[in-house]
C-alpha cells in the first residue's frame, strides 16, 4: 500500500482509523515517513503508542485517540483509509476541502464513490496459504 502510494522519506503520512498503528510504524520505519495515526478507540491508540515508543519512533509518529473528522489534513502528502465504502463517503468532503493538489489518497479494499483512480492493483497477501485477495486504490487530489 505504501509502495503503490510511492510514500518518499520525510513525506507527511495520514492514517485515518489507524488501529494498532502498524501502517504508520511502517511508513515511518521502512519508508522514513513523518505519521500521523488517527484512532477513535481508547485501547488501541494506547497500544500503537506503546509499540511507537518501544520502537523508538516517538519523534516521527504522533498517535491522535479522537475524531478523524476533527483533526487537520492540511499538511498531508499521503493519507491511508481502510474503511467501508460508506465510511470513505463521509470522509471525503473533509479531503476534498483540506487536501491541497496532488496528495495520494490509497483506499484498502473500499472505494472512494466519484473519485476516478489513478492505479488499482490486486494483491494476495499469502498465496500459499489461500488468503483472500486485496485491491488498492490509489487517487490523486
Amino acid at each position: 500500500m505504501l509502495e503503490v502510494a510511492e510514500l518518499k522519506p520525510g513525506e507527511v503520512f495520514f492514517d485515518l482509523g489507524a488501529g494498532d498503528g502498524r501502517t504508520v510504524i511502517m511508513a515511518a520505519k521502512t519508508f522514513g515517513a513523518r505519521a500521523v495515526g488517527v484512532e477513535m478507540r481508547e485501547d488501541l491508540a494506547k497500544r500503537a503508542m506503546s509499540v511507537i515508543h518501544d520502537n523508538g519512533l516517538s519523534d516521527r509518529v504522533t498517535i491522535v485517540n479522537g475524531d478523524m473528522f476533527k483533526v487537520d489534513l492540511t499538511s498531508a502528502d499521503v493519507v491511508f483509509l481502510y474503511l467501508t465504502t460508506s465510511a470513505n463517503e463521509k470522509v471525503k468532503p473533509k479531503m476534498e476541502s483540506e487536501l491541497k493538489k496532488g496528495v495520494r489518497v490509497v483506499s484498502h479494499d473500499y472505494e472512494i464513490v466519484g473519485w476516478k483512480p489513478e492505479k488499482v492493483e490486486n494483491f494476495v497477501e499469502n498465496p500459499s496459504m489461500g488468503y483472500p485477495s486485496h485491491t488498492i486504490y490509489l487517487y490523486k487530489t
